[in-house]
């Protein structure tokens, strides 16, 4: 019987996350990405603490999403989530992109995060 879309990403995410881990210098940068929206989170992993959050349904970005495409939108989140660790002092980060294939949205979301000055 062969395996879901959602079960071999699933497969391919816990193969990433025995190679990534977030450190307190180097903490993880992951992203969930649903049909309609991205999310995108900050964690150090020896803490097991969340250090910043960004999102598509933010009230920042809500206001700009209206004539966007999604890829667009995903940028803008990689831009905020960016925006949110240069104010908490985090330059570098580690990418886990989930068990998502880099590509469309994700590598939009990267991207946006990179040209905000984020180091991965």
């Amino acid at each position: 019987m062969s395996a879901s879309k959602e079960q071999i990403r699933l497969r391919r995410k816990l193969s990433i996350r025995h190679r990534v881990s977030g450190t307190q210098e180097r903490p993880r940068l992951t992203v969930f990405r649903s049909s309609k929206h991205i999310y995108a989170q900050v964690v150090d992993d020896t803490q097991s603490v969340s250090l910043a959050a960004a999102s598509s349904l933010s009230k920042e970005l809500a206001k700009e999403n209206a004539e966007k495409t999604k890829r667009e939108i995903a940028e803008l989140v990689g831009a905020s989530i960016a925006k949110a660790c240069l104010a908490r002092g985090i330059t570098k980060v580690v990418f886990d992109r989930n068990g998502y294939i880099y590509h469309g949205r994700i590598q939009a979301l990267a991207d946006g995060a990179r040209k905000a000055g984020l180091d991965f």
